[in-house]
């Protein structure tokens, strides 16, 4: 694998740029944790002991915002420690997230992974959140993170908290679905300095581009200046060649069905990871009194994208101690990608940039942080538009047409047949299209890649910032002065705040400012506000511990919305729990549901606020009833054998006949999603020892008005009786894709059942499986969302960090069930896959070394995890890490 030399040096000049630009910047950081240090070496007395004495009393955060025994979280939390981090054979610790219980992973890229939990998952996921240290890391315009572009390195990691449900009471931030917290190391408690090295290989008998290589680079360094003042730095160096998405399934099998075309004779194919012959770039192609469907050429994936994966990212924090339990941090993070990101379509990352800034206050009553993330597209663009506009720049749609339509004619004067005759057509009218991989098609795409408008080019730009301030007051700790009992100690009450802001620079593409007399390029905000109130009671001797939390938001163009949470937790021993939770969640709509602007392959998207979309709702007609319209007239047209009609006359007969096709579009504009929850859970540590934890959870959900997409049309008229002749014809129409509600109420229920069993020695053995399953709907209008999830998951993992004289050991397999998958891109089956990673581990004590051999997908059985996602083969790889102290 090469990276050119000026690319490099490109991104490394714009880090550094921006590292030195950021010391003039304050603004949000991490919660203290404390850090137990595990030996490196192989210390085999006691140490089997000491790991099950910490399981039992390890604390938990993310549950309820405060910190308490992971057997009384009232919700499932999900973590991973230290050890079990390092025992897992995945590269990074977020690829370890794969074998989390009740997780759902997808990969669009090697460069990153989307989390997700309990069903309706898709590639940007925003109905689950992830934080670092409690911080957001979200793209601002996207809406959901980017994988772990803002997120901690492996030699910075903690521990991982999840929460695989909807969290939104106390948090409020869109996570219907669950969160993610990932805690950092505090420079406090971990000094050093730490390198790790990442070498490996992929693609491994790939015959489309061979093996290549895979290198990752990493260091830390962490100093105590006093004992009041701390500071870390981390960067990590990432390159490698990434996962391609090569599926050539056809979209469009019966495009020309009524002139009994199939297959590769039909003149309008539309394999899924081909670009510029979706439905927007067909032709109605009329010959001998019949119609046909014909689409431009288009580019494979792999014409149209550069595979070369880069990733640098950078952090550095400052801490500092004014009191034994107060702590202040700042922390500043960078990452500058490139690599390939999906959404409803395919994107090329260059030069994209994330920071963050981030400033938080930590205390035993006030916990306080505020945060701005910003973020730059850089020259990335739209795979989708880089073909169409590859293909139209050269020839556009009529001259294209035109000179097929003439070869076809000559062909069939020849006595040739009509597949034939297509294939003729085609050939002729695409002398002169860009070859891939010339110089020509080279210098054209950087062109495309440039101008900022998708009917003609394919740049995506976008500048977005989010700004969070948040506090957290423990009103109970606060009433308990000095040790007086103001409040009784066995009652919790405490309270939060917070508001955001996200801030959009309007490009005149993708956003604009739609505010009246507003000047559209003037910068678009949009904000909410929120807060909530928590209180606890601990009965009966503290084995029952009821919480009850309300939450309200205010969002800028919705009314105040409500959040209740109630939970009880019931301890029969110290060692076993029951939990039942029920609690309500709402998701407002993202920046790019609410405001999107984008000339998109002719069709317009934009989003579902008023102030957006202002009267196109009611006067367009949904476009499955238009194609269901088309479609009728082309097969009345063809089965049409009169020869006293004209083709216009036939036109016109088949549309009066079928007009009743269509049908106005029923929705309108956006509202915020709703969920409602109920949980029950049950925990125990078995054994004398407390070596077997149990953990089950069962979960009832009820959604309604899915945030989605409808593609709808308006006649250029205003005349409903004329609707059908505008709506046949593509000149006399504006199209749109409007982000709406489903119409549908969904229900979907699951579970999941994990054991994690420590067995004397030190071997490490656990196991876990997650059913999900979608209830049922009503009102059923196809609108919602795909479910996307697969039925039955399950994962194995055994590992011991000591198998003999430092040498550890780590297996971890991954099954998943075939399922659905309804997208905007592409719906269908899902196959079923499954995955075994493996590891070796060899430790030094002096130096401080350790060696880790790994492979994930070992036995390199390629598999996709979403429907027009990249195939994933092996990643085998050598991990060197030491640290000096």
């Amino acid at each position: 694998m090469v990276i050119s030399t000026p690319r490099v040096r490109s991104s490394l000049g714009k880090m550094s740029t921006l590292l030195a630009s950021s010391a003039l910047s304050l603004l949000p950081v991490g919660h203290l944790a404390a850090q137990q240090r595990v030996p490196a070496s192989g210390q085999r007395a006691g140490v089997a002991d000491t790991v099950r004495r910490v399981q039992l009393s390890e604390v938990v955060v993310a549950a309820s915002r405060v910190e308490e025994s992971v057997l009384q979280s009232p919700v499932t939390v999900e973590k991973l420690n230290a050890r079990a981090l390092r025992l897992t054979p995945a590269p990074s610790f977020f690829d370890a997230l794969d074998g989390v219980k009740g997780m759902q992973v997808l990969t669009p890229s090697l460069g990153f992974k989307v989390l997700n939990a309990r069903g309706f998952s898709n590639t940007t996921n925003v109905r689950f959140v992830q934080l670092v240290d409690g911080i957001d890391n979200q793209a601002p315009h996207i809406g959901g993170p980017i994988g772990n572009a803002l997120g901690p390195s492996d030699l910075d990691i903690a521990g991982v908290e999840i929460v695989p449900g909807t969290a939104a009471a106390l948090y409020g931030l869109n996570a219907i679905n669950g969160l993610a917290n990932f805690s950092t190391r505090n420079p406090f408690g971990s000094e050093g300095l730490s390198v790790q090295q990442k070498t490996g290989v992929n693609h491994v008998y790939d015959r489309n581009v061979g093996a290549q290589a895979y290198s990752e680079t990493s260091v830390r360094y962490a100093n105590v200046l006093t004992p009041q003042l701390a500071f870390k730095v981390n960067g990590t160096y990432t390159r490698g060649y990434d996962w391609m998405a090569d599926d050539r399934s056809e979209l469009n099998p019966n495009g020309n069905v009524t002139t009994g075309l199939f297959g590769d004779e039909n003149p309008a194919r539309d394999p899924v990871n081909s670009y510029g012959n979706e439905s927007s770039n067909r032709i109605a192609f009329r010959r001998s009194g019949k119609t046909y469907s014909v689409a431009r050429t288009g580019y494979e994936e792999r014409q149209v994208v550069d595979y070369r994966l880069q990733t640098i990212k950078a952090d550095a924090a400052v801490h500092y101690r004014p009191s034994a339990r107060t702590e202040l941090a700042y922390t500043y993070r960078v990452a500058v990608l490139d690599n390939v990101y999906q959404r409803s379509n395919r994107f090329q990352l260059q030069d994209y940039e994330l920071q963050q800034h981030a400033l938080q206050l930590t205390g035993p009553i006030v916990q306080a942080r505020a945060y701005l993330t910003r973020e730059n597209t850089g020259r990335s663009y739209n795979l989708r538009s880089m073909a169409e506009n590859l293909d139209r720049s050269y020839k556009p749609d009529a001259v294209w047409i035109n000179d097929y339509g003439k070869a076809y004619d000559e062909a069939i004067a020849a006595s040739q047949s009509v597949a034939q005759a297509h294939r003729v057509g085609r050939t002729f009218a695409d002398a002169g299209r860009y070859q891939p991989g010339t110089t020509l098609f080279r210098q054209k795409l950087g062109e495309l890649q440039n101008i900022n408008n998708w009917d003609q080019g394919a740049a995506l730009r976008v500048r977005a910032d989010l700004a969070h301030a948040e506090a957290q007051v423990n009103l109970a700790e606060a009433l308990r002065p000095g040790g007086q009992r103001l409040l009784p100690t066995a009652l919790d009450l405490r309270a939060g705040a917070d508001h955001r802001t996200y801030i959009i620079q309007p490009d005149g593409n993708y956003f604009i400012n739609p505010g009246k007399n507003q000047d559209p390029y003037s910068r678009l905000t949009y904000g909410k506000t929120g807060g909530f109130v928590q209180a606890g009671a601990r009965l009966l001797g503290e084995k029952l511990r009821l919480t009850a939390t309300v939450r309200t938001d205010k969002n800028d163009y919705f009314a105040v919305k409500f959040n209740p949470r109630v939970t009880a937790v019931l301890s029969a021993t110290p060692r076993q729990s029951f939990r039942v939770s029920y609690q309500s969640g709402y998701r407002f709509p993202s920046l790019f549901e609410g405001f999107s602007n984008v000339n998109s392959g002719q069709v317009k998207r934009i989003g579902g606020l008023r102030v957006m979309s202002d009267g196109v709702f009611e006067n367009s007609y949904l476009r499955s009833s238009i194609d269901a319209l088309n479609t009728a007239v082309v097969a009345a047209v063809n089965a049409n054998t009169s020869t006293t009609m004209t083709p216009a006359q036939k036109q016109s007969q088949a549309i009066e006949q079928n007009k009743n096709l269509l049908r106005r579009n029923p929705y309108t504009y956006l509202r915020p999603e709703q969920i409602r929850s109920l949980e029950l859970g049950y925990k125990a540590a078995l054994l004398p020892g407390g070596q077997l934890v149990l953990d089950v959870d069962f979960y009832y959900n009820a959604y309604r008005d899915f945030i989605a997409q409808v593609e709808a049309y308006v006649p250029k008229t205003n005349n409903p009786d004329s609707a059908a002749i505008y709506l046949t014809t593509r000149a006399t129409q504006n199209r749109y894709r409007l982000w709406t509600n489903a119409q549908t109420k969904v229900y979907n229920y699951g579970g999941s059942l994990g054991l994690r069993y420590d067995l004397p020695g030190g071997l490490l053995a656990g196991a876990n499986a997650t059913y999900a399953r979608l209830d049922r709907t009503e009102s059923g209008d196809g609108l919602e969302d795909g479910f996307n999830t697969p039925r039955w998951m399950y994962n194995l993992s055994l590992g011991h960090e000591n198998v003999y004289r430092n040498l550890g050991a780590g297996l971890a397999y991954h099954w998943q069930q075939r399922y659905f998958s309804q997208t905007f891109l592409v719906s269908g089956t899902v196959p079923a896959y499954h995955s075994l990673d493996a590891q070796l581990s060899y430790t030094v004590a002096r130096p401080e070394l350790r060696f880790k051999l790994g492979a994930t997908n070992a036995l390199n059985r390629y598999y996709t995890t979403f429907l027009g996602g990249p195939s994933v083969g092996g990643l085998y790889y050598l991990s060197v890490t030491g640290t000096v102290k």
